[in-house]
């Protein structure tokens, strides 16, 4: 259904955990993916990220989501603890030949970022009629 390869992946978060994103940009955000019953639906954790701040598309198979969330702070405020990611996020998912990209979904409520991928017609589940001798096909 879903296709997850990117060699450099893990090489890239490992890089952003000890020295930090340089760009100020990330392209780390987390998923999860299910298969619920003639569509597999992805979800995406979007935190404090306005919804007019997030660009979903499908291109030639991939699933891209991009995102940017900023804190508006002023001169005059002092930082005390600054963990949380800001900047701009995307994540890219390779769709496999069993989805449909033309009937995708997308809602968004509580930050998270919710796709919904039909599962094409000729990737479901078909009945195959099974000869039994002289008898006529029966199905199964």
């Amino acid at each position: 259904m879903l296709l997850r390869y990117d060699p450099f992946r893990e090489f890239d978060r490992a890089t952003e955990r000890f020295f930090g994103s340089r760009s100020g940009t990330t392209s780390w955000m987390p998923m999860n993916a299910v298969r619920r019953g003639d569509h597999v639906e992805v979800s995406f954790d979007l935190p404090g990220v306005s919804p007019d701040a997030i660009d979903l598309t499908v291109e030639r198979g991939v699933l891209t989501v991009k995102a940017e969330r900023h804190q508006v702070a002023t001169e005059a405020d002092e930082v005390i603890a600054r963990e949380r990611p800001e900047g701009t996020f995307s994540r890219q998912v390779l769709l496999g030949d069993a989805l449909d990209p033309a009937g995708v979904e997308a809602s968004y409520d509580a930050g998270v970022l919710t796709v919904k991928l039909p599962v094409a017609e000729k990737a479901k589940p078909q009945k195959v009629p099974i000869a039994a001798g002289d008898k006529a096909a029966i199905e199964v």
